[in-house]
Order: C-alpha cells, then sequence, then structure tokens
C-alpha cells in the first residue's frame, strides 16, 4: 500500500485544521448567538471544550493530524520531521485556519459576524498577558506531552491516540479556557483574528503574541520532556553495542 504524497499530507493538513477552526473556534461565536452570553459559564465551556474535543480525528491517517503549527515545530525540534515538511505543514495549517475562519463568516452572515467574531480568543483582563503566555505555555506543553506520549511513541497502545489526545484538549480547555481562551494552536487564533480583524470585528492583535509564543514554547517543553522520560536504552551484555531504539515518526 503506497504511502500518501506530500501534496495530498498538505491538503489533508488544511482540511484538518480548517475542520478544527470551523467546528471548535466557530462553536465560540455560535455559542454567544444561541446564548446571549459572553463570557461563558461552565456548561458553555464545556460544549466548547467538546467541540475541540472531537475535530481531531479525520486525518489522523494521511499527515500525522499535527494542524497546529506548535506540534509541528515540536516534531521538528525533535528531529522527527524534516525541515521543508515542517515548514509546509506551517503554510498549510494557516492557510486551513483562515478558510475554517471563512466558513465561520458564511454561516453568521446575517447574524452580525462583526459583533459576534470568528472565535478569536482574548485574555482576561484580570490575569494579563504574561500569566495568558504562561497558561498558554502550560495548556500546550501538556497537549504536546500527551500527543508524543500517546501518538507519536511506538509504544503506545494502537487505535487509542485520538480518544486520549481529544479528551486532555476537552480537560486543558475546561482549565485554561478562563484565562485565554485555551488556544493551543497558534493557527487557531491567526486564522479568526486576522480575518475577524479584516470585516471589522473586535481583534485582540495586540495579544496575538501570546497565542504564538506561548504554543510554540509551550509545545517545545512537552516534547523535550517526553523525550527525556520516554528515552530508553535497551539492555546490554558487557561487550555488546549499546543500541538506541528509533524514534517514531510523527
Amino acid at each position: 500500500m503506497s504511502s500518501p504524497t506530500l501534496s495530498q499530507k498538505l491538503t489533508a493538513e488544511a482540511l484538518g485544521t480548517a475542520i478544527l477552526v470551523f467546528i471548535g473556534a466557530g462553536s465560540v461565536p455560535l455559542t454567544v448567538f444561541l446564548t446571549g452570553k459572553n463570557p461563558f459559564g461552565s456548561a458553555e465551556l464545556s460544549t466548547i471544550s467538546f467541540s475541540f474535543a472531537f475535530a481531531i480525528y479525520s486525518v489522523g491517517h494521511i499527515s500525522g493530524c499535527h494542524i497546529n503549527p506548535a506540534i509541528t515545530v515540536a516534531l521538528w525540534a525533535t528531529r522527527k520531521v524534516d525541515s521543508q515538511t515542517a515548514a509546509s505543514y506551517i503554510v498549510a495549517q494557516l492557510v486551513g485556519a483562515f478558510i475554517g475562519a471563512g466558513l465561520t463568516l458564511v454561516i453568521l452572515t446575517g447574524n452580525d459576524p462583526q459583533a459576534l467574531g470568528l472565535g478569536a480568543v482574548s485574555v482576561n483582563a484580570n490575569a494579563g498577558n504574561l500569566v495568558g503566555f504562561l497558561a498558554e505555555v502550560i495548556g500546550t506543553a501538556i497537549l504536546v506531552f500527551t500527543v508524543f506520549g500517546a501518538a507519536v511513541d511506538g509504544r503506545a497502545p494502537a487505535g487509542f491516540a485520538g480518544i486520549v489526545i481529544g479528551f486532555i484538549v476537552y480537560g486543558i480547555i475546561i482549565l485554561v479556557g478562563p484565562i485565554t481562551g485555551a488556544a493551543l494552536n497558534p493557527a487557531r487564533q491567526i486564522g479568526p483574528d486576522l480575518l475577524g480583524a479584516a470585516i471589522g470585528a473586535k481583534s485582540h492583535l495586540d495579544q496575538l503574541w501570546v497565542y504564538i509564543a506561548g504554543p510554540i514554547a509551550g509545545g517545545l517543553v512537552g516534547a523535550f520532556l517526553y523525550e527525556f522520560i520516554g528515552h530508553v536504552r535497551t539492555a546490554t551484555v558487557p561487550g555488546a553495542a549499546v543500541r538506541e531504539p528509533a524514534h517514531a515518526e510523527g
């Protein structure tokens, strides 16, 4: 059975990110539209969290389902993808994020998308950008640590990665959501925020660095932490060469 081509993988990453932004980020303005609540209570936050949790299954068998520049950078930094592939994946993810935000705009047309926004989040005013940055670092570190353990490490039980990652996303959003909206993904914020600004919706471009630097830094922390604790040496006998296990491809 032949492997997917690079163009197929990039298309899958764009579509997967578009689905994530449309279903996940798009659930934010739709929840405001349906409930009139902003900020959200625990029930609304739980619903949005589930939207993100179940938006990650579609393209894993084609591209690895990175759909997040922070995950791609973490895999590149740990030498699981090469530089050209990583750069191509990130471009595809950003394209997909704008497509997903555009789909949200389409379904909100006629219902004041400028007021509702396209799903971009913002830092809690009582927390401030520094705390917001740290919240994104912590949340993304947990996410990427889980991705490495459940999907990247070849020793992980097969068939459960999507469930494990989906529910860790749910848990992170419940905890980090009240502070930053729990983007955990630069593309997820960039698409809705920039397209929202273009249509006259309230934007948070002054906070965009929080949602780029925070997830990327957190992804690196989670990746290298898993590399440290997950790295094992095979048992040896005196005089035998020590062999390191091969890393699983991301």
